[in-house]
C-alpha cells in the first residue's frame, strides 16, 4: 500500500492575481445540466424518470481551467477549438460575460465538445457526450499552434488542457513546450498520455494517482514506491516538477532532484469530484506565476480543490472565497462577507440540486439588536438556507439620508455573516431587492409584520413561482433609529 508522506508546508498569504497573464489551450468543452428530481421508475424500462426542474450550463474542460483563473482575477485567454454550433456560441458568450480573451479557432465542420449530464438531485443519472475528435485534421492544429504562437510571447504562464478530444497530440504539445522553453515562458499541463516522453521539457505536470501509475507502467517502475518513482520519471522525463493528486490522501509534489512536499486532503462532505483536477492545476500555475513557491501553490491548489468537491458541478472559486477558505484552514473563522450576485446565484443552485428550500429577507441591519436577530432566526427556521439581502450605504443614504448608516457595509456583513441563522450575505445597490429575489428565486421571503402581504417588495413575484410570504412578528420597542436616538440624546460626560 502507498504510504502517506507528511511534510510541512510553509505560511503564506493569497497573492493578488490581476496582473498575471495566463493562456490556456487545450479541449473546450460546454457543461450542460439538466437538474431534476426523481421519485418514481418508468413504466416503460427499469430507469429512473427526472422531473426536470431547471437547466444550466458551465465552461468545461480547459474553459474550466479558465473559469477558474477569472474567477481569481488573472488575465485569461483561452484558445482552443469550438465548432459554429449553439454549444460554441454559448461558450463565447459565457467567455465574454467573465472577461476571458476568446481566441479559440471556429470550425463550421466539427462540433463543439459538450456533456450533458442528468442529475437527479444530488445524483448524476446519466451523461450525454458529443464529441467527434477524429475530424481535427492536422492543418486545425496548426491553425493552433499559430494562434499559440502568437500569444505565448506576451504570457506569464501556458497551462495545456488535455482532455483527450483531439485537439492536443504529440506534434502540438511538442512544439507548445518547445516555443515556452525558448521564451522561458512556464508551461504546466495536466497529462492524459500514459507516454509522458511527449511532455519532456515541461514546467510541472499534474496527474492523478492513476494517470501517475500508468506511466510508471511505460518505464517499469513500482507506483506504490510514490517518492522514488515519482522523482525517477521527473528526472527521466526532465520534468520540472511533478504534483501528483491522491484524492483522499492529498498531494504529493516532486522535483527531479528528489525534493518534495505533501498536503493531506481537506476534510469535508464530497458531493462532485468533477473539475477539481481543472482547479488543481489553475491554482498551482496562477499561484506560481504570483510569486509562491511551488509547495506554497500546492497547498492554496489543495485548498481550492477542497472547496469545489463540496459543490455540485464545475465550480470556479473567487480570490475571496479562497482566501476564507486559508483562513479557516489555519484555524481562523474564514467568515463569508458579502458576495456579488453572481457567486449567490451559483450557492443557491448548489443548495436547491441538495433538495433545500430557501427563504430570503432583506433590511439596513445598521447596528444589529436583539429584534434583527430574533428575526433572522425565526426566518431561517422556516427553511434550510437563509440569504440575507444588505443594502449597500449608498442605498441607505438614498433612504434614510446623509447620517446614516451608522456602521458601513462591510461591519454589517461581517457581523451578520456570524450568525449561525445566516447562511450568505448579498449586497444590493437599488433602493429594493427586486432583482435579487427575480435572480434567486426563493422559496420563502420573510419580512417584519409591520409590512402587509400586499405591500412586501417581490413578493408576488416569489408567489408566481409557487412560493410564498412570511410575516414575523417583530419585538416591541426594538429599532435602530430608536437606538441612534437614544445615543445621539445621551448627554456628553467626557
Amino acid at each position: 500500500m502507498m504510504q502517506p508522506i507528511t511534510h510541512s508546508i510553509l505560511p503564506f498569504e493569497i497573492p493578488d492575481f490581476s496582473s498575471v497573464r495566463i493562456m490556456v489551450a487545450g479541449d473546450v468543452m460546454l457543461d450542460r445540466y439538466v437538474w431534476g428530481t426523481v421519485d418514481r421508475i418508468s413504466p416503460e424500462a427499469p430507469i429512473p424518470v427526472v422531473l426536470v426542474k431547471d437547466r444550466t450550463h458551465r465552461l468545461g474542460g480547459a474553459g474550466n481551467v479558465a473559469a477558474n483563473l477569472a474567477s481569481l482575477e488573472c488575465r485569461t485567454t483561452l484558445a482552443g477549438l469550438l465548432g459554429v454550433d449553439r454549444a460554441g456560441e454559448k461558450i463565447g458568450e459565457m467567455l465574454a460575460a467573465r472577461n476571458i480573451r476568446d481566441k479559440s479557432l471556429r470550425h463550421a465542420t466539427i462540433p463543439t465538445v459538450s456533456k450533458t449530464r442528468v442529475m437527479g438531485g444530488a445524483q448524476q443519472v446519466v451523461r450525454l457526450d458529443d464529441e467527434q475528435p477524429d475530424l481535427i485534421s492536422s492543418k486545425n492544429r496548426d491553425e493552433l499552434l499559430a494562434i499559440w504562437s502568437a500569444e505565448i510571447p506576451s504570457t506569464d504562464v501556458v497551462i495545456l488542457s488535455d482532455y483527450g478530444k483531439g485537439v492536443l497530440e504529440k506534434y502540438t504539445i511538442r512544439q507548445c513546450i518547445h516555443w515556452c522553453r525558448e521564451k522561458e515562458t512556464p508551461v504546466f499541463i495536466d497529462p492524459k498520455q500514459a507516454d509522458w516522453s511527449v511532455y519532456s521539457g515541461a514546467t510541472c505536470i499534474t496527474p492523478n494517482i492513476v494517470e501517475f501509475a500508468q506511466a510508471c507502467a511505460v518505464t517499469g517502475l513500482d507506483p506504490d514506491a510514490l517518492e522514488a518513482s515519482a522523482a525517477s520519471l521527473a528526472q527521466y522525463y526532465n520534468i520540472g516538477h511533478l504534483l501528483v493528486t491522491r484524492g483522499s490522501a492529498g498531494m504529493a509534489l516532486f522535483d527531479k532532484n528528489g525534493q518534495i512536499a505533501s498536503v493531506q486532503a481537506m476534510a469535508r462532505d464530497v458531493y462532485d469530484v468533477s473539475g477539481a483536477g481543472d482547479t488543481v492545476i489553475a491554482l498551482i500555475a496562477a499561484g506560481f506565476a504570483a510569486g509562491l513557491e511551488m509547495a506554497n501553490a500546492m497547498e492554496m491548489a489543495n485548498i481550492g480543490a477542497g472547496e469545489v468537491v463540496g459543490r455540485l458541478g464545475t465550480y470556479a472559486l473567487s480570490r475571496q472565497e479562497l482566501t476564507q477558505a486559508a483562513e479557516r484552514r489555519a484555524g481562523g473563522t474564514g467568515l463569508p462577507a458579502a458576495c456579488p450576485l453572481d457567486r449567490a446565484k451559483s450557492m443557491v443552485e448548489h443548495w436547491r440540486m441538495l433538495g433545500k428550500n430557501i427563504v430570503f429577507t432583506n433590511g439596513c441591519f445598521d447596528i444589529l439588536h436583539h429584534g434583527h436577530v430574533s428575526l433572522l432566526h425565526r426566518a431561517r427556521a422556516m427553511g434550510d438556507c437563509l440569504v440575507v439581502g444588505l443594502n449597500t450605504d449608498a442605498s441607505i443614504r438614498r433612504i434614510k439620508g446623509p447620517a446614516r448608516p451608522i456602521l458601513d457595509q462591510k461591519d454589517r456583513a461581517a457581523i451578520l455573516a456570524a450568525l449561525s441563522s445566516v447562511d450568505l450575505v448579498v449586497y444590493f445597490d437599488e433602493d429594493t431587492p427586486i432583482e435579487i429575489i427575480r435572480q434567486l428565486r426563493p422559496d420563502i421571503l420573510a419580512k417584519g409584520a409591520d409590512y402587509t402581504q400586499n405591500n412586501v417588495v417581490g413578493g408576488d413575484l416569489v408567489q408566481s413561482w409557487g412560493g410564498r410570504v412570511e410575516l414575523l412578528d417583530l419585538m416591541e420597542e426594538k429599532s435602530t433609529t430608536g437606538i441612534v436616538d437614544k445615543i445621539r440624546k445621551k448627554p456628553d460626560t467626557t
